[in-house]
């Protein structure tokens, strides 16, 4: 590890649990990795609105996050559309309430298909997986972040600053 603590040798992470989070209008999916950042797993869907950013806090605070890693919905062309700009938006208010915690934004395209599809693959039809889709989301994303931290030895994504 780097002297600055962000850097690894590439197949490695930085040791700490990692939330993930989905963000959607109505829902929003939690996920988590083993503090050894191997594997991620689905932890809670939170309603968007009812003190969810309280309740994030609190998973960070119980899990001890190292960071969280909110997905931003890209379009395929790369371009941020209304989606993406709600995802940055709640990823700065979820920066505020967890200032020290980092909080950073990844690609996260075609997370709910990838996830849609193991829910099928598993025998799980959409509308059975309602509750589910969003944890698998994040669970995808987290996993996601992981496996590019392993690869280059740089924590992914971008850092969200916390407003002055």
């Amino acid at each position: 590890m780097s002297p600055d603590g962000q850097r690894t040798a590439p197949g490695e992470v930085r040791r700490g649990v990692r939330l993930g989070v989905d963000v959607g209008s109505r829902r929003v999916g939690v996920a988590r990795s083993d503090a050894a950042g191997i594997l991620a797993v689905p932890v809670a869907t939170l309603q968007r609105g009812r003190g969810d950013l309280a309740a994030l806090a609190a998973l960070a605070a119980e899990h001890e996050a190292l960071e969280v890693i909110v997905g931003l919905p890209l379009g395929l062309d790369g371009r941020e559309g209304a989606a993406a700009a709600a995802a940055r938006d709640y990823a700065q208010q979820l920066a505020a309430a967890l200032a020290p915690v980092v909080v950073r934004t990844v690609d996260e395209r075609l997370t709910t298909v990838s996830a849609q599809r193991g829910l099928h693959e598993a025998g799980r039809s959409v509308k059975s997986s309602r509750s589910v889709i969003d944890q698998a989301a994040a669970v995808v994303i987290v996993q996601h972040a992981l496996d590019a931290e392993r690869a280059s030895g740089e924590p992914a994504g971008a850092v969200v600053e916390v407003p002055a």
